[in-house]
């Protein structure tokens, strides 16, 4: 978007595409502009634009744009805040001789949007929470095509195919704020569309992300949806295999017996520093094994392999392997450094919602930080057009 558009939507103050802040100051505030812009009920396609250094009258508020404010705004895509990731650029910009920084928020493919378990709309000059059914009117604009595999619908399964009480149970007070929650008029066949489990009417099938996240049997559609989990004794694939499982269902019951079979292999010595402190050494540390796992799930590929994941345990290094090459921006160069970009971004929503994420873009970085903590080696990783694997060596 030119300096010239641009200026035509700052001086243009009944636009429900603008939005005006003084200062970054009200992080919130922003973060709820930027959703209600990425869900564009009125349906513009068109990007919304927030500008900051600007006040409500449109005049100049001087604001001084520093790298590190761009940075910060920057960073609003991937913080996991506004789920699913919003598409939007932050650039410094000087129009009408009034310095500025200009958040351009793309609509989303998939609304509706939601900051914090809400969903915000904006229609003229308000800014509010959707309403069922405005939020049904989201839903219905969901774009058919060009859709991740994530959103794909599974035509030959029904609603019998999804674990309904897990889902009430388990994920609906993760994902939606309580109020909403509160809600009582909406059908489970609503909450099932409006969090992309299902999609919209009148067809209403479910998703690949419902499969994967509720389905009572996600192998079914999703062949190589679970982790094989050998442990050799041994350092190579010859040696004897002391334990192996096949830990397959749905993402919740995937990711909590995987934690426990991980947890359960690793071992722990006791040093005695003093008669009376003892430390406790794990030749793995937990915490990053979960995260790099957990990586391998999210980040796959689901559609060009019926491969697992694969977690092979030695006796001497673990190896983690995910089906699929790298994704999007993500190269070999930048890998591991915070640079993030999904396959499967709905699916990563739920992790986050469900609280296996807390934050993206940082998993690698926290298990590289844990093994150093704890002793090991750094995490070496081997990238093929066809896989990723990691490779975690125990400590000595």
């Amino acid at each position: 978007m030119d300096d010239q558009a641009l200026s035509a939507l700052l001086r243009d103050l009944e636009s429900d595409r603008v939005e005006r802040k003084a200062s970054n100051s009200d992080g919130k505030k922003i973060r709820q502009a930027i959703c209600a812009f990425a869900n564009d009920l009125p349906n513009h396609k068109q990007p919304g634009v927030l500008f900051i250094g600007v006040n409500d009258d449109g005049t100049c508020a001087n604001l001084r744009i520093t790298d590190d404010l761009l940075l910060n705004l920057s960073s609003i895509r991937s913080e996991g805040k506004i789920l699913p990731f919003p598409v939007l650029q932050v650039n410094k910009r000087v129009i009408d001789d009034c310095e500025m920084a200009v958040i351009i928020v793309e609509p989303s493919d998939a609304p509706p949007v939601r900051f914090d378990g809400r969903t915000y709309i904006r229609v003229g000059p308000r800014r509010a929470i959707a309403t069922p059914e405005e939020e049904r009117r989201l839903n219905e604009k969901r774009r058919a095509r060009d859709l991740p595999f994530d959103l794909r619908p599974f035509v030959s399964a029904t609603i019998k195919d999804l674990n309904l009480e897990g889902f009430q149970r388990e994920y609906l007070a993760s994902a939606l704020a309580p109020d909403v929650l509160e809600e009582n008029q909406r059908s489970i066949e609503q909450k099932l569309i409006s969090l992309r489990f299902m999609t919209p009417e009148p067809s209403a099938y479910p998703t690949s992300l419902g499969i994967l996240v509720a389905g009572k049997d996600p192998r079914q559609f999703v062949p190589g949806f679970y982790i094989q989990f050998v442990r050799f004794d041994g350092v190579d694939l010859t040696a004897p295999i002391r334990d192996q499982k096949d830990i397959s269902g749905s993402l919740m019951d995937l990711l909590r017996y995987m934690d426990e079979v991980l947890q359960a292999n690793i071992s722990t010595a006791t040093d005695i520093k003093t008669q009376s402190v003892e430390i406790q050494q794990p030749d793995y540390p937990i915490t990053a094994l979960q995260q790099l796992v957990r990586n391998a799930v999210m980040h796959r590929s689901y559609e060009e392999t019926h491969a697992p994941v694969r977690v092979y345990w030695f006796q001497d290094r673990i190896e983690i392997q995910s089906p699929g090459g790298l994704f999007g921006q993500v190269n070999r160069r930048n890998f591991g450094q915070g640079v993030t970009d999904y396959r499967n971004p709905h699916l990563a929503e739920a992790m986050k919602n469900l609280g296996y994420v807390q934050r993206f873009g940082i998993g690698i970085p926290t298990a590289q930080k844990e093994l150093k903590k704890n002793g090991n080696p750094p995490a070496e990783f081997i990238i093929e057009d066809s896989y990723i694997l990691v490779m975690v060596r125990r400590k000595q």
